[in-house]
């Protein structure tokens, strides 16, 4: 294989394969194929969860496993599976380390299907100082802090509920080299808002019928997330229908709703949801999701797929109504065009997609 470009941008899955086989990404056991994804390597539990009374950053100089008694309140081996209880916190190392080169950096995500259940996971790192990020040249170990906060889920060793990201030097674009890609492959279904980014709306007029999206319900059961396709979703979900193209959001309750727009992302890059500005209202839409080269491009198998926006509202009930602005897609470069992108020879379950539950449910 020829070596890795030193270009600028996200790594794609050719790039994060030298990084395996150069050592700076380990795995015990070891990384499998499948873990590799375009733009990103999947991450595995480990073999114990450690129940925590309060989250917790290690802070400058400081050691995760250092600081776990502080806030420990007692531990569970996955091996035979175990529950991680709604609105408990618990922290999970995981089964890779880094070793990371001088100039390279890395991002974390929670996996499409994590966020979509309402499952808070973010990593921490020795001396990390804040959620999801690791400093170039880190060299150690990673930790997943996972907070369910609408499903009891059950978890075994393995299990991959977060994406790791890596990237060399700037690879955002900025709002004119933006527009000059979207001149060149249009990236949004009508006409494109760019300001920090690609923004999007949500879509409460759908063109049949008037299912706009789910609430999840307060008492539902255990989710056991090795199950693909098993659960009903009237026993986890709310349908939500509008004849007028509104939704009122209740404080604290969680909603799977979609996009009004579709989204197109060229292989020489990714995207990642990112939040409208608070100042939009008493709701917030998660930016777990991440957007592989690939996603609704037609040469992968796509003509365009919605966002699934997963979304919180907070303090006062508020008025959602069809195309209002609930968010943006920051693009990024990427290094080098993936050698598989999403949807053509990769595990893809959202191609194309609408509003969609995760796979863990059946849907008609």
């Amino acid at each position: 294989m020829a070596p890795m470009s030193p270009t600028p941008g996200v790594l794609p899955s050719q790039g994060l394969r030298d990084l395996i086989a150069s050592g700076a990404l380990t795995g015990t056991p070891a990384i499998l194929p499948d873990q590799v994804q375009p733009a990103s390597l999947d991450l595995r539990l480990g073999t114990t969860a450690v129940r925590l009374r309060a989250s917790f950053l290690p802070g400058t100089g400081r050691r995760v496993a250092d600081r776990l008694p502080e806030f420990e309140m007692h531990r569970m081996d996955l091996r035979d599976g175990m529950v991680l209880e709604k609105g408990c916190v618990y922290v999970v190392e995981l089964m890779e380390r880094l070793a990371l080169p001088e100039g390279i950096q890395a991002v974390t995500n929670a996996k499409s299907s994590t966020g979509r259940l309402d499952l808070l996971v973010r990593v921490i790192t020795d001396e990390g100082v804040e959620f999801d990020r690791v400093a170039p040249g880190y060299r150690g170990p990673l930790y997943a802090e996972i907070c369910p906060r609408s499903f009891s889920v059950l978890v075994r060793p393995g299990m991959r509920l977060n994406q790791i990201r890596l990237r060399r030097g700037r690879s955002v674009l900025t709002d004119a080299e933006l527009t000059a890609l979207n001149a060149r492959t249009p990236l949004v279904s009508g006409r494109a808002v760019i300001s920090e980014g690609l923004g999007f709306s949500v879509g409460l007029r759908p063109e049949t019928g008037d299912l706009v999206g789910y609430r999840a319900k307060p008492h539902a059961g255990v989710i056991d997330l090795d199950r693909i396709a098993a659960y009903e979703p009237a026993e986890f979900w709310e349908e939500l229908h509008s004849a007028n193209g509104q939704l009122i959001l209740d404080p604290g309750a969680f909603y799977i709703l979609v996009s009004r727009e579709s989204v197109c992302i060229p292989p020489g890059y990714a995207a990642e949801m990112a939040p409208y500005l608070a100042m939009v209202g008493e709701f917030r839409v998660h930016y777990a999701g991440f957007f592989d080269p690939g996603f609704g491009y037609a040469e992968a198998g796509g003509a365009g797929a919605r966002g699934v926006l997963e979304v919180r509202c907070h303090e006062a009930p508020f008025v959602l109504e069809d195309g209002q602005n609930v968010g943006r897609l920051v693009f990024e470069r990427m290094a080098n065009v993936p050698d598989a992108l999403y949807g053509a020879g990769v595990a893809s379950n959202y191609q194309g997609q609408g509003l969609k539950l995760a796979k863990h449910f059946r849907m008609g």
